[in-house]
């Protein structure tokens, strides 16, 4: 049957996508954005303990603070059995709001309550985003919640106004968080017992601080008859190296459309320049008539009434996304299909049980398809095949059922011999999933002495010339201030030349680490002190048995 006028795919779709060119930033300089850090009590207990007493970590969450950049805006919120905000308000990144956050941290102990992360959640997206600062969320969580469903809904309602990165320290939380980070466009990882906290969360803050255009926006320019709804909605900022694909129906009011071409324009601000561009499209629709687009455009509208139907009692939006998966063949979790080898004319069995035939299931328990790869190898020869298996989603199940389906095939790469076509060593299922790295115990040695240095860097990048400055970089406090350059007016700029020079000794290399706080460090410096680099940077070196370049400090 012909679709209605009015329906989804009764009315034409435009496809607009947004891809834009956004330069690098330049490293230690101010950077907009709303840095917001969701901090569970287990993960605070974990993180405020001594370094020495576990795993070496203890000042895990001071080195990330002290590593966003000037010109932000940042806030805490801890949650456990209930959840506290430390600011009413995401608050200016400045050192005494940074050291009053670090004060105002509830002294916690994790409890055998549910952590109401839902609460922190609601309480956060109560709050206005900031006009020209890109609101990111840093969720750490240590176990499942309890009301994964209604964390996802929350998260996917929201999905336009900020990105989720989410850590999970336990395995059945890895699919809770891939969800959110991927609803959102940002990146969750797996922090394994053999991991430094502050390593692989630091590699996701790296990520969040690349630039943004920030308060996109669409208008459009229509013949008299058209209008436009964008489904799901227009993001407020999109990424350097991130995309954007919207969907807009065009309800037609009136039936003389074919007259004019239609116009969408995009306007946001690029590094503090506002930013338009325009593009004409026909108003008549064109194609084979296969309605591809469409589909797609039905896809991303079943998303935001999932996240409705799944938070709210109301039965519109399951209705809704019913009607549309219905209409449009795109499976959703209300509905359901039954497979049919038509060639052997026998109803189709799921999977290897070969229980029987598959019976129309209930809609909750609707059928979703995933690929997975099976090698198979050994010393004189090695196959790859690839075939489907079927599960049944919920709202989480499918990339929990992902999952396990790639640790599986993990282990049994573990089990491929050492050399041939599709040798492998073993590789942490973890790692195809969440995309978190796996650090050596050297790299939990160098974050701990890095902690211990950035925990005396005040936000500026500089350092003050005192005895612990003097302990980490074990020099002899005297011997620092003897060989000093006479020219030089300040001693927190020796004492930042030094701390540079110091993650740039030949012995160790630890620039990934402190990656950020040396951009602001060298940057404070080449705004206070260039013309004293050279001499100070040769003392340096003298004093630590290093040869460290100038150009290090951009010289």
């Amino acid at each position: 049957p012909i679709p209605p006028p009015g329906s989804l795919l009764g009315d034409p779709v435009v496809l607009v996508t947004l891809a834009l060119s956004i330069p690098e930033a330049v490293p230690g300089q101010h950077q907009s954005g709303e840095f917001i850090f969701l901090l569970d009590t287990t993960f605070l207990e974990h993180a405020r303990v001594p370094p020495q007493s576990r795993d070496r970590d203890g000042d895990s969450l001071l080195f990330l603070l002290k590593s966003l950049p000037l010109g932000c805006y940042f806030n805490i919120c801890c949650y456990g059995e209930t959840s506290a905000v430390i600011y009413p308000k995401s608050v200016g990144y400045t050192q005494h709001n940074l050291m009053e956050a670090m004060r105002r941290i509830p002294s916690t102990r994790s409890s055998p309550g549910h952590a109401d992360l839902l609460g922190a959640l609601r309480s956060i997206y109560s709050t206005r985003c900031l006009r020209g600062h890109t609101r990111q969320l840093f969720i750490f969580m240590t176990k499942l919640p309890p009301d994964k469903e209604a964390i996802a809904a929350e998260v996917c309602r929201h999905h336009n106004s900020h990105r989720c990165f989410s850590f999970c320290f336990s395995v059945d939380s890895a699919a809770l968080a891939t969800a959110l980070a991927r609803e959102t466009g940002g990146e969750a990882a797996y922090v394994s017992s053999d991991n430094s906290v502050t390593a692989v969360v630091l590699k996701c803050l790296k990520q969040a601080l690349k630039p943004a255009a920030e308060g996109v926006s669409l208008s459009w320019t229509l013949p008299r008859g058209l209008e436009a709804e964008v489904l799901g909605g227009t993001p407020r900022s999109i990424f350097q190296g991130q995309h954007s694909l919207l969907y807009a129906q065009m309800h037609r009011w009136a039936q003389d459309t074919a007259v004019a071409a239609g116009a969408v324009t995009v306007q946001c601000s690029l590094d503090g320049q506002d930013v338009t561009h325009t593009v004409e499209f026909p108003p008549c629709p064109q194609g084979n008539g296969r309605l591809a687009g469409h589909r797609l455009a039905a896809r991303r509208l079943l998303q935001r009434l999932l996240s409705e139907a799944t938070s709210g009692s109301e039965e519109e939006p399951r209705q809704r996304a019913v009607e549309i998966s219905l209409t449009s063949g795109v499976i959703c979790p209300f509905t359901s299909y039954v497979g049919v080898r038509t060639s052997q004319r026998v109803t189709w069995y799921r999977g290897k049980e070969r229980a029987g035939p598959l019976a129309l299931w209930p809609p909750h328990q609707s059928l979703i398809p995933c690929q997975i790869v099976e090698l198979h190898g050994s010393s004189e020869a090695s196959s790859c095949s690839s075939g489907s298996i079927w599960v049944p989603p919920g709202w989480l199940a499918a990339a929990r059922a992902s999952w396990l389906a790639l640790r599986q095939l993990t282990h049994g790469i573990a089990a491929l011999p050492q050399r041939g076509a599709c040798s492998r060593g073993y590789v942490d299922p973890t790692e195809f999933v969440l995309g978190s790295p796996i650090f050596g115990p050297w790299v939990t040695d160098a974050v701990a002495e890095c902690q211990e240095l950035a925990a005396l860097q005040n936000i500026d990048g500089s350092w003050a010339l005192s005895s612990g400055l003097a302990s980490v970089l074990e020099v002899d406090e005297a011997e620092i201030k003897g060989k000093m350059p006479g020219e030089v007016m300040e001693p927190s700029i020796w004492a930042t030349v030094l701390a540079v020079t110091w993650l740039h000794r030949n012995d160790k290399s630890y620039r990934d680490l402190c990656e950020l706080l040396e951009a602001k460090a060298v940057t404070w410096l080449c705004s206070r002190a260039v013309s004293q680099l050279e001499e100070c940077l040769e003392a340096a070196n003298s004093l630590l048995g290093s040869s460290v370049k100038p150009s290090v400090f951009r010289l």
